[in-house]
């Protein structure tokens, strides 16, 4: 399987990296590194937790960061990225 960022999740990647990083550039660039290495290692193991009462939908953690993605037949596409504050909207 394939792993796919979505235009969402990989601006989410760069709005926290920017976020981050007018505190503390090297610490930016080790959180981003360490979420897209995790997001890269879910189709080692798509099946972990499910997110909002759907199946296909699963969510994983990374510091304090919630990767959340969607298992399709031949791919998996990371929707979003977000902070564990954050609050996601219903669809």
């Amino acid at each position: 399987m394939r792993v796919i960022w979505s235009y969402v999740a990989v601006g989410n990647l760069i709005e926290n990296s920017r976020y981050i990083a007018k505190e503390n550039p090297d610490a930016a660039r080790a959180v981003i590194n360490d979420i897209y290495e995790a997001g890269n290692r879910i189709k080692k193991f798509p099946d972990i937790v499910p997110e909002i009462g759907k199946s296909n939908v699963k969510e994983i953690f990374c510091r304090s960061y919630r990767i959340i993605y969607i298992i399709e037949s031949r791919k998996i596409t990371i929707l979003t990225v977000r902070h564990m504050r954050q609050h996601l909207k219903p669809e």
